[in-house]
């Protein structure tokens, strides 16, 4: 079911300083870039050995992103959870009492499968399954 952690995602207010900086202080590249449209964000992967650090802004006024960041600031947004199965992986969250935000898995960011998954239900932090 869990393989691997894939991301944590971290909300920012400037990407492109956010980019700049982990690449100065970590010598980090971009992995990948997407704007992905349907949830109103402009993310940037920086490989991290076997996962991916997100940094993530929003394009849009009802964007999450940018809802997260005018009331929290800038911070860690979520932790992806790279899974084999998304819809099952969900179930047996829902299953053992978590609190599905998604209902059902949908297309993530890279061609993935996704599904987030409530903090009030998963001890404080909002997952993101990851299905690749």
């Amino acid at each position: 079911m869990l393989t691997q952690i894939d991301h944590v995602a971290i909300a920012v207010h400037d990407l492109e300083a956010a980019i700049d900086y982990h690449h100065r202080a970590f010598g980090a590249e971009v992995h990948h870039r997407e704007v992905v449209e349907h949830d109103g964000v402009d993310e940037a992967l920086l490989r991290i050995g076997e996962s991916y650090l997100q940094l993530t802004t929003g394009t849009r006024p009802d964007s999450t992103i940018t809802t997260f960041l005018a009331k929290r600031g800038e911070g860690i947004h979520h932790i992806g959870y790279r899974v084999d199965d998304c819809a099952e992986a969900l179930a047996a969250i829902v299953a053992a009492g978590g609190r599905a935000i998604d209902q059902e898995p949908r297309p993530g960011s890279r061609g993935t499968t996704v599904a987030f998954v409530h903090p009030k239900g998963s001890f404080g932090t909002l997952i993101e399954l990851v299905q690749e």
